[in-house]
């Protein structure tokens, strides 16, 4: 299975956020898209987890079109998109905010084992099961956002800008989880990132976005190698 992006073009009104863009994302690699505010990659995870419509081009996982299907379609496909901001529903508890990331499945004994298996990966969240989502720490609250999308048992995970205004040890923890989800679950994953260094030294592919367009593409160490990226995007 790979996520293939072919000639994709989105418009904002008169604005072209996403420009001729193509590539590809082989099972079970983490590609990081990087690039300044701006650059079309929040735009770009929306258009692919079917809250944006596309002006032109194709998108498919394990050969279904992402381009023309309903969210809720898309998450029965094995799509999970964590959005901005640390995405959970305040009001609700841990528990019920990882509940509602298993709504869509109807093996219950299988999502009970799934929450199990959160809760190791998180232990914080599995020692606050009852507390509302909204006295959680921001760290907290984004160990909550991925483990509602782990419920429905993705095998694509889009992350959008999971490091958004935590401490650097804590998106050193979240980080780091994010690689060995990669690994031990299996999980393709594109992650949308601002900390380019920090999603490139975890990724094994990088995008650059630059005002809409791949402005350079490659292996994550070779990006990070390159004089020219490490100038204009890593800030070294």
């Amino acid at each position: 299975m790979t996520l293939t992006v072919s000639e994709l073009t989105i418009h904002h009104g008169a604005i072209c956020a996403i420009n001729n863009v193509s590539f590809t994302v082989p099972k079970g690699q983490l590609t990081a898209v990087i690039g300044a505010n701006g650059a079309g990659k929040t735009t770009l995870l929306r258009t692919l987890s079917g809250l944006n419509k596309p002006t032109h081009g194709h998108a498919t996982w394990n050969d279904h079109n992402l381009l023309h299907s309903k969210p809720e379609t898309i998450v029965r496909h094995g799509v999970s998109h964590v959005s901005e901001g640390k995405a959970v529903i305040p009001e609700l508890s841990v528990h019920e905010n990882l509940e509602l990331g298993a709504i869509w499945r109807k093996n219950k004994k299988e999502a009970a084992e799934s929450k199990d298996r959160i809760t190791s990966i998180f232990p914080r969240l599995g020692e606050r099961l009852n507390q509302r989502a909204d006295t959680l720490s921001g760290g907290e609250r984004q160990m909550l956002a991925i483990g509602r999308a782990l419920m429905s048992k993705p095998q694509l995970l889009l992350l959008d800008e999971p490091s958004l205004g935590l401490a650097p040890l804590v998106i050193e923890q979240i980080f780091q989880t994010i690689r060995d989800l990669t690994t031990s679950m299996g999980l393709t994953v594109v992650l949308v990132e601002q900390n380019a260094m920090g999603a490139l030294k975890i990724a094994d592919n990088g995008i650059v976005l630059n005002l809409g367009k791949v402005a350079v593409a490659g292996t994550a160490q070779s990006l990070m190698a390159d004089p020219q990226v490490r100038a204009a995007y890593l800030g070294y």
